[in-house]
């Protein structure tokens, strides 16, 4: 198409300037048959005055039905029904809109109100396409709980961490739930000598701070060996003050791994399957 009309308007000087009707006719032969147009258009687009001078503009928009206040009170129902998808979403914006409203959860207008009931589960997922990839990365870089405590604790890759000497702790909670993670349940603390390959295990219920330091404590009484240093991974049953207060007080260095790195943390890794989840699944 540019081109074309570049053509055209080349074309278009030497047809204006063209005195004798045959020499326009001439020219209008060529172009047709260069163009492949019909000869009354293309003589409405030698005119002086024609769309080929305009500049190409923007395409208008057509103005949304479903404006931001829409949007808005989507995703606040999008969060109340706890993130569901299209499909699932718009039969409960039909029924549950006029009860959330009565509740004081959605406060919206009675328009934006009937545009949430009649919305297609297919408006619903492009319209929350950018909110879930705000969540997505929510999930994937959340603020670090205690950022100060971060910056205290060094963060130490495989090859730092050394394998001469006896004492380096690798520490690593195994999961017990089974299909679902809801509710307490057993983990079993993990804990690896670098140096010797020495595995302990303490079974710990829940993920508290407190129960962890605990049976951190009961499998360092049954080490045959002092502990130098404990290296674990980003995990908030590790990284918190109630463990860093511990290994400042016994003198014990306080390290860990690059976060989702599980090559850092590799020897307590290997393990939690050769010996906790085996006698797991024996037990079973």
């Amino acid at each position: 198409m540019p081109s074309r009309n570049q053509y055209l308007k080349e074309l278009r000087r030497e047809y204006l300037k063209a005195e004798p009707r045959k020499a326009k006719s001439g020219l209008l032969d060529e172009a047709r048959k260069r163009t492949k147009l019909e000869r009354k258009y293309l003589i409405k687009k030698l005119k002086p005055k024609s769309n080929l001078d305009k500049l190409p503009g923007e395409r208008k928009r057509r103005k949304s039905y479903y404006d931001n206040r829409v949007k808005t009170a989507l995703v606040k129902c999008w969060r109340i029904f706890d993130y569901p998808c299209g499909q699932r979403l718009e039969p409960l914006l039909k029924t549950a809109t006029e009860r959330l409203r009565k509740l004081g959860e959605l406060n919206c207008s009675d328009k934006t109100a009937d545009k949430l009931k009649t919305i297609s589960f297919r408006t619903i997922d492009e319209k929350l396409k950018h909110q879930k990839e705000v969540e997505r990365q929510k999930r994937k870089y959340h603020k670090k709980i205690h950022p100060l405590l971060y910056q205290k604790i060094p963060v130490k890759v495989s090859f730092e961490q050394d394998r001469t000497k006896s004492g380096n702790i690798q520490i690593d909670l195994v999961e017990h739930c089974g299909s679902s993670a809801a509710g307490e349940y057993i983990n079993t603390l993990s804990n690896t000598d670098i140096c010797f390959g020495w595995w302990e295990g303490e079974a710990v219920m829940g993920r508290s701070q407190e129960r962890t330091q605990i049976g951190l404590s009961l499998a360092r009484g049954r080490w045959p060996f002092d502990w130098s240093e404990i290296h674990s991974d980003n995990d908030t049953a590790f990284i918190n003050w109630h463990l860093f207060n511990y290994c400042q007080k016994d003198q014990l260095g306080f390290s860990r791994s690059r976060p989702y790195k599980k090559n850092d943390n590799c020897l307590v890794e290997q393990k939690n399957w050769a010996c906790e989840k085996v006698r797991w699944l024996s037990a079973v």
